[in-house]
C-alpha cells in the first residue's frame, strides 16, 4: 500500500478531530476524500504528510511510519495544502530551484525546466509569483510538490477558487500525474470527483462513513429511485397510493418513483401497471447523485 490508516485518532485540546480511522490507498490510485468543513479532512492530510502529530493510531507512507522527525517517510510526500504557501515576492523558477534545493534534488535546473513544462508554465516562468493568477499559482503549487518526484501526492482541494478554465487545465494535470503516482486529494467539488478518482473516501465529524467506488456508492442507496413512463393517463395519487412507494415527482413525460423498502421498485411498478391496465414504456433504475451521496452520509439538507 502507499497510504496506510490505521486507528488514528486527532485530538485538539478534549476535541476529537478525529476519530479511530482506518483506510488505505493503493499504488497507482486517485482517491477522492471527502467531507463537509470541520469533517476532519485537512487534519488527517496533515497527519498522513507529517505536518502535524496524532494522538494515536499509525500511518504509513510507502512502508515507512510517518511522523515530524522522519524526513525519508516525507521525502515520499508531496503536499499542495489549501492555502498554497508560495514566496509572493520570488520568481516562478527561482522559487522551484528553492525547493528543489531543500530536498536536495540532482540535476536541479534540467528538473525545474522539466516541471515548468509539466506543468504548462512556460510562459510564466520568468514572472513574479505575486503577478500569477490563482490558477497559475496552482501550478506552481503542484510543481513544488512533485519537484523532488515523490511516490505519493497529498492535494488539499486543489481546484479551489478556480475558474471553469483553470479547473479544466488543474483537473487534468492531476490526472496526467496520477497515471504515475499516487495521488490523494479532498474537494467539494462532486463532478471532480467522478472525473478524476478510482475511488472515494468520506469522512464526516471525524469517522469514515463510506469507502468505495463513486459507481458503487450511487447503487447502493439506501433510497431506490426508478423513472417509469405509461401509455395512457396516471395521477400521482395514484402512484402514491402503492405500499412501497414513499415518494412521486412528475419528470418529463413520466414520474420519478423512490421508494426505502429492500423490494425491486422496478418490479413493483410493473405489477401496479397490469394490475391498472397500464402499458409501462419506460421503467429504469436511477442512479443517486454522488452529491446525494454525500448529504445522505454526511447529515446535509
Amino acid at each position: 500500500m502507499s497510504i496506510e490508516v490505521k486507528n488514528l485518532v486527532k485530538y485538539y485540546g478534549e476535541q476529537a478531530a478525529v476519530k479511530d480511522i482506518t483506510f488505505n490507498v493503493k499504488k497507482g490510485e486517485i482517491v477522492g476524500f471527502l467531507g463537509p468543513n470541520g469533517a476532519g479532512k485537512s487534519t488527517t492530510m496533515k497527519i498522513i504528510t507529517g505536518y502535524i502529530p496524532s494522538t494515536s493510531g499509525e500511518v504509513t507512507v510507502c512502508g515507512l511510519p510517518v511522523s515530524m522527525e522522519n524526513l525519508a517517510s516525507r521525502k515520499k510526500i508531496g503536499y499542495l495544502p489549501e492555502n498554497n504557501p508560495l514566496y509572493l515576492d520570488m520568481y516562478v523558477k527561482e522559487y522551484l530551484k528553492f525547493v528543489g534545493k531543500i530536498y536536495k534534488v540532482k540535476n536541479l535546473n534540467d528538473r525545474v525546466a522539466e516541471m515548468i513544462n509539466a506543468v504548462g508554465l512556460e510562459v510564466e516562468q520568468n514572472k513574479k509569483i505575486a503577478a500569477l493568477s490563482k490558477g497559475y499559482r496552482q501550478r506552481v503549487g503542484l510543481a513544488q510538490a512533485i519537484i523532488h518526484d515523490p511516490e505519493v501526492l497529498i492535494l488539499d482541494e486543489p481546484t479551489s477558487g478556480l475558474d471553469p478554465n483553470q479547473l479544466a487545465d488543474i483537473r487534468n494535470l492531476i490526472r496526467t500525474i496520477g497515471k504515475e503516482k499516487t495521488v490523494m486529494l479532498s474537494t467539494h467539488i462532486m463532478q471532480e470527483v467522478e472525473a478524476i478518482c478510482d475511488r472515494i473516501v468520506i469522512i464526516n465529524k471525524g469517522e469514515i462513513v463510506a469507502d468505495d467506488k463513486a459507481v458503487d456508492l450511487q447503487l447502493d442507496a439506501a433510497i431506490q429511485t426508478v423513472y417509469a413512463e405509461f401509455e395512457g393517463k396516471v395521477s400521482r395519487s395514484q402512484l402514491t397510493k402503492i405500499d412501497e412507494v414513499s415518494k412521486v415527482e412528475k419528470f418529463e413525460n413520466g414520474w420519478l418513483i423512490e421508494s426505502k423498502v429492500d423490494a425491486d421498485l422496478r418490479k413493483v411498478i410493473a405489477r401496479f401497471g397490469q394490475n391498472n391496465d397500464l402499458l409501462v414504456l419506460t421503467l429504469r433504475k436511477e442512479e443517486e447523485s454522488l452529491e446525494a451521496v454525500f448529504k445522505r452520509l454526511t447529515g446535509g439538507k
